[in-house]
Parts: C-alpha cells; structure tokens; sequence
C-alpha cells in the first residue's frame, strides 16, 4: 500500500474489540468477514466503508474475507456491475483470491433449506397480492392479520411450492412466507415472504430458474454455507436480526454467524442511494457511473482519488453504533493529505495571458531547473524551458493593483518561480480595453528567482514558455450538490440542488511541455492551482485533458464563512 497512507491506531472501535473478545475467549479460532453487494449498480463512497472493514478486519487476524454477490434479483442485476464491482474493490487494495462467491451458487441449497420449513410447518404457500400481503402485516401499533392461506397442510404447500418453481404460476400469484408471528412487535417477523416468482432470467443460471429467494432469507444461510464468522451490516438491518436468527436457529444449522450492524456512511453534498444516483445517470445530469463528479468509487478513480485516500479516509471516520453525518471536507482533506507527500509540481495556466520580456534576446531559450517537489529531494528535477515570451494566468495581473496585490501591475515586480524577476513596464490593449499582452523587463542577474542585492520581491507567480506552451483541456470539477442534505426536504426534488457550477470546462490552458507524455490517471499538483489528473477516458498523447481533483485549500469553507 502507499506510503502515504495513515497507520497510526485510534481507540479500538466496538466491532473490533468483539471479535478480539472471541478469538480470546475461543469461541472463534480465525476470522472470516465478507462483502456482499447486489450487482445492480456502481460501488460509491459508502461501499468503501464496508470494504475497508470487512476485508481490514480479516487481514488485522489473519483471517480472510469473502467476495459473495447476493444476485438473488435478476430483474435489476447485470455482469457489467458484477465486472465493475470487482475492479473497484482490487483497485482500492483488496484480494479476496480463491473466495469469489456468488449467492446464487447456492440456489439449490437454499431450495432445499425452503423445503425444511415447510416440512418443519413453518413456512407455507401464500397466494395473496403483494398490497395485500402489506395490508395483512398491519403497523407498528396494530398486530398483523393471519394470511386466509396459512394453515395449509404440510403436503399441500410441498405440491404448490413445487409447481411454483416448475413455472406453472403466473408472477404474484404466489409466495412462500416463513411461519413465524403476525402479532410480533418486530414488523420483519410477521410472516416475511421468503420466494418469489420472477419469470426473468438470471445473468448466471439462465432460465433454470423461475423463483428467486429473498435477501433475507438468502443472506444469513448464504453467511452460514461459507462459514462466516462475523457478519458486519449497517443499522438499517438491526431490525432484520431477529429474522437472521430465526432461520438459522429454526434450520439448526451447523455455522450461526453473528451479526453486527454499524452506522453507515452519510456524507454532505452527495447521495448515497443506488436508486438516485442511477436517476442521475439516465436523465443525464452526469455522463455516466464513472463521471467524476459522482461518489462511485470508479468516479473517484477517474476524477483522481488514490485507493490510499480513501482508506485513510475511512480509517479516520471511524466506526459507530449511531447514525451521523461526515461533513464532504474530511474526504477532500484526506486526498490533500495524500496527494501533498505523492503528486509532482508542475506547472499550467488556466486563463493565459501573454507576458513579453522586451529585454530578452528574441531568439534565446535557457532551460531552468525545477524541483518535482519542495519537500521531497529523491522526487528529482526537471527541466524547464524559458523564453521572451511567456504566459501568466490573467488574474496574476491588475492594472491598478491595491496595496496588498503582491501580483504583477505597473511598476511592480515579481519573482517567476524558477526564472527571474520581471517588473510591467507597459500593456497591449484592444479597442474596447481588454488588456491581450503585458511588457516587461527582466533582471538577468536574477536567474532562478534569487536576489543578489538582497532586496525583497513578495510575489511569485507561476508561469510557461508561450513557444513551448502545452494547450490542454482542462476541467474544473466541484462538489455535484450545494445543499449539505440535498434529501433534507421531501418535498422538494435532491435533483433541484445540483450545482450547475460543478464542471467548468477550460479548452485553452497551457501547461509547461514536460506534461505532454503525462500516464492517464497519473495525478500531479499544478502550482498555486490543486491536484489534477490527466483523465483516463479522455486525454490523448500531445493533447492532454485534466481532471481537478480538490483545490489546495477548502474553498468551501471560506465560501460560507463569507456568508455567514
């Protein structure tokens, strides 16, 4: 893993200690966690929590963690996201090697697991409609009203269960529901259905099968088949438990995993729900899953975030019983952090204006040395070339300065980074004003931005050859949202609170040309600008496109206290 990354230790969290506690105790001898996404989307942000957990944890005891893909809803599940889902999980530094698994592996276990409930009389064929089964369970404050189908005999519910899953029945005609209590306080144990019909093939078994089992009752005997030690979730399945237990407990199986919930990762400025962000992607409000402005882990990757980053971001939020909400700076921090040690210094102007240095010999070019990085010698140096004329970034000059401007204006001189000082001795203007060059003179006896005089210069600014100059794309990208809760009010659409400013898109910057063989997705620091990519998607060999990962410092935070 990089170097870079965080390894200092934080108070043990309450998961960690419990299974310190039963390797102690020898209630477990190894650990054995796993990840288990539904293939019917991208990976974001929140997925990241999980994944650093579950496969953390087993690395930290020697232990090992399953990759298993509950596909147990062919109707919403693709090979693309299965395919997708296993790149990002490598990417961020993950190995599950030999223990790829898949739930519907286990589609004739758990077949056959169903047939014990019925044999055992606690589960049954139920033919009444999704609505009504809803109005059947009843509410928080009045019992659940027995199914018209319930008490049906052992023998009847084997021959129905049977032609449901030989394809005789049309789709909600029937279920099979577990058998548990329609007056229990815990809503998920009022008869919860635990087979549908869903004449839809699987990506993995074809048409093999027309009944698929649901996730609750998948995931707890799929935990069980692998022989997880530890089952890690978020909150929202806490109430879930009880039904957890109860098939296992009811099925007497051999492995009873032990589930843990967490609070999981609320972020602001962003949404977390599969559902909205694919509503994003197909009504075009991002360019696809990988968009840079979205929060899927492959649009960190292309936009510029290291797996590094994002494990240390991770790592510092911590885990919790409690919902909360992480503010968006703690994660742009953590690629700052990551990038200011790893990213190389380099140059480009955004907004170029032309600066001409009347006394330079027009024909000379002198190449000045430049570090890779101030604060990392072994980083090395290159070579920059220099000549009469250059470009600055437009806002490194004003033509009538105030006295804290220590930029570039009339009379005034400034140090270019690795060059020399120049002092404006007059400007170029069009017709309506607009200022197109700015004339300097240059101190020769200044070479590599030092003063032998000894006098003071303020400013330094950075700058490129305009002969040697890179034009490149650049793209600005921002947060996608400027609402901190963009689900705050449920009244009004998250898609009301995109922010029309999160891409800018810069067609005429001019980089210095050491960038032109820049690697795709390799990430550098433009100077005085933030950490950029060259995208992986876009940018072409001699015609880069780059992506801003963050600015050097939280713009957001200075926005709102301006505000405030």
């Amino acid at each position: 893993m990089e170097t870079s990354e965080k390894t200092g230790s934080r108070p043990i969290d309450f998961i960690r200690q419990i299974i310190a506690d039963d390797l102690r105790t020898g209630k477990h001898r190894t650990t054995v966690t796993r990840f288990p996404p539904e293939p019917n989307g991208f990976l974001h942000i929140g997925h990241a929590k999980s994944i650093c957990l579950n496969f953390g944890i087993a690395l930290e005891n020697n232990g090992v963690c399953h990759m298993r893909f509950d596909d147990t809803n062919p109707s919403k599940e693709e090979v693309a996201y299965v395919e997708s889902i296993m790149r990002d999980v490598k990417w961020l530094g993950f190995d599950w090697h030999d223990k790829l698994f898949y739930a519907s592996d286990y589609f004739p276990a758990l077949y056959d697991f169903a047939l014990q409930l019925i044999r055992l009389g606690k589960a049954y064929v139920c033919e009444l409609s999704a609505d009504a089964i809803r109005e059947y369970r009843g509410t928080l404050t009045e019992p659940g009203r027995e199914s018209p189908w319930r008490n049906r005999s052992v023998e009847d519910n084997l021959h129905l269960f049977q032609r449901m899953k030989n394809g005789e029945f049309a789709e909600g005609s029937h279920v099979l529901r577990a058998k548990i209590d329609m007056t229990s306080p815990n809503l998920n144990l009022r008869d919860p259905v635990i087979y549908r019909i869903l004449n839809v093939p699987h990506h993995r078994t074809g048409d093999t099968w027309c009944i698929y089992p649901m996730y609750d009752y998948t995931h707890c005997l799929s935990d069980s088949i692998e022989g997880i030690t530890h089952s890690l979730c978020t909150l929202e399945f806490e109430d879930h438990r009880p039904l957890y237990d109860w098939v296992l407990d009811t099925l007497q199986t051999p492995c009873h995993p032990q589930q843990i919930e967490f609070a999981r990762l609320n972020l602001t400025y962003t949404v977390m729900s599969k559902r909205k962000l694919l509503q994003l992607v197909k009504e075009g409000y991002v360019d696809g899953w990988d968009d840079p402005r979205m929060l899927t882990i492959s649009g960190l990757r292309r936009r510029g975030y290291t797996p590094a980053a994002i494990r240390n971001f991770c790592h510092e939020i911590g885990l919790g019983k409690r919902e909360s909400w992480i503010d968006m700076t703690v994660l742009e921090n953590a690629v700052r952090d990551d990038l200011n040690v790893t990213a190389p210094r380099v140059m480009c102007v955004l907004d170029p204006i032309k600066v001409v240095i009347d006394n330079y010999p027009e024909d000379q070019t002198e190449e000045m040395e430049a570090a890779n990085h101030p604060q990392d010698p072994a980083m090395g140096s290159r070579r920059l070339p220099f000549s009469r004329e250059l470009y600055i970034e437009r806002s490194d000059f004003m033509e009538n300065p105030p006295a804290k401007f220590h930029r570039l204006g009339p009379g005034r001189e400034v140090r270019l980074r690795y060059g020399y000082l120049v002092t404006c001795t007059s400007v170029d203007k069009d017709a309506d004003g607009t200022i197109h060059a700015i004339h300097c003179t240059y101190d020769p006896a200044t070479r590599g931005g030092s003063t032998p005089d000894g006098r003071k210069v303020k400013g330094t600014i950075h700058w490129v050859s305009a002969r040697y100059a890179l034009p490149c794309q650049v793209r600005l990208y921002d947060r996608l949202f400027v609402a901190e809760n963009p689900e705050a009010d449920r009244d009004i659409s998250f898609k009301q609170h995109l922010n029309p400013h999160s891409r800018i898109t810069i067609e005429a910057a001019m980089a210095e040309p050491s960038l032109a063989g820049l690697a795709a997705g390799t990430q550098v620091q433009f100077e005085r600008q933030g950490y950029f990519c060259a995208d992986t998607i876009d940018s072409q060999p001699g015609r880069p496109v780059f992506n801003r990962i963050v600015t050097l410092r939280d713009t957001w935070a200075r926005t709102q206290q301006k505000i405030d």
